[in-house]
């Protein structure tokens, strides 16, 4: 598929992308043959995070550290980290607080210490306050809904898989490679 050729089924071909390892460039070539979302379309509530495995040297930290997803209230309220301890309890986390600079560094299995202490530790990574907003911003040649974090060099930009799912990448400032992830709508 080329860039300038529609996706007529984005759900089944982001299926197929996360069934097994796949390169920046399928992600890249999915993303970018997408519709776009607008803000309007994205900010209704809570929705789930998973990510797609391109090899990233990100890959399996946000998930096996507790990731959950992210939350949309309004252009100018997104909690952009939002976490879940063992036990199922939600919570956003300020992006500030979270040592990404570690992202890459150490294995994910390692993490199973730090998802079993979130109950314990996230009362000194919550927050209360929005930590970004949602703004259409050009991408690659659309204009469609992106996150912009308050206080990091982080962008994420999305685009419509369908009604319910949208496809992410993160922009970060200093990040060589792409890193890739999927938005389930909470009902």
């Amino acid at each position: 598929m080329s860039a300038l050729e529609p996706v007529t089924d984005g759900a089944q071909r982001l299926r197929e992308l996360m069934a097994a390892e796949a390169t920046p460039q399928q992600a890249w070539e999915l993303f970018d043959a997408l519709e776009t979302v607008p803000v309007e379309e994205v900010t209704t509530g809570r929705w789930r995070g998973a990510e797609v495995d391109t090899g990233h040297p990100w890959a399996g930290m946000l998930v096996a550290s507790g990731w959950y997803g992210k939350q949309f209230d309004a252009a100018d309220s997104v909690q952009p980290l939002l976490f879940s301890t063992p036990g199922g309890e939600v919570f956003a986390v300020d992006p500030r607080r979270v040592p990404l600079f570690l992202a890459g560094k150490i294995p994910p299995a390692s993490l199973g210490p730090v998802r079993r202490s979130l109950g314990v530790i996230g009362a000194l990574l919550r927050t209360e306050v929005p930590r970004a907003r949602l703004r259409n911003l050009d991408f690659r040649g659309k204009s469609s809904a992106a996150m912009v974090y308050d206080h990091l060099p982080i962008i994420d930009i999305f685009r419509r898989v369908d009604a319910d799912t949208l496809l992410g990448v993160m922009d970060k400032r200093g990040l060589a490679e792409p890193y890739f992830f999927v938005l389930y709508r909470e009902r």
